[in-house]
């Protein structure tokens, strides 16, 4: 897997965290949640940096929103108990379908 792959993986699991503990924060007014926010934010924009010196911002973009926002939608149904309808489904369904589609057929990232 080419390394900008795995920097944005990262970034991606970063931002997750840092999504995550936001919602741990209670508008933060926690301070171990707080700090592991900005800590986990800090990380997942520096790791994006790094992914955006050899692919384009808006295919990095669209994957790094893309899973974060299929990610928070798990932790939240897993950690906070947030149920998903049949259409929230649906689009999360379409928003994966879109990254792959990007990542297995795109000529504008690298696959090497």
């Amino acid at each position: 897997m080419p390394i900008q792959f795995v920097y944005l993986i990262f970034a991606v699991l970063a931002e997750t965290i840092g999504t995550t503990a936001l919602q741990a924060s209670q508008q933060f007014t926690k301070p171990l949640p707080s700090v592991v926010v900005v800590v986990a934010y800090g990380a997942a924009f520096y790791l994006l940096s790094l992914t955006l010196t050899v692919m384009p911002v808006g295919l990095v973009y669209a994957i790094w929103s893309g899973l974060g926002i299929v990610f928070i939608a798990i932790i939240g149904f897993v950690v906070f108990g947030q149920r998903l309808d049949l259409p929230a489904l649906l689009g999360l369904a379409m928003i994966l379908g879109g990254i792959l589609v990007i990542h297995l057929f795109s000529a504008s990232t690298s696959h090497s």
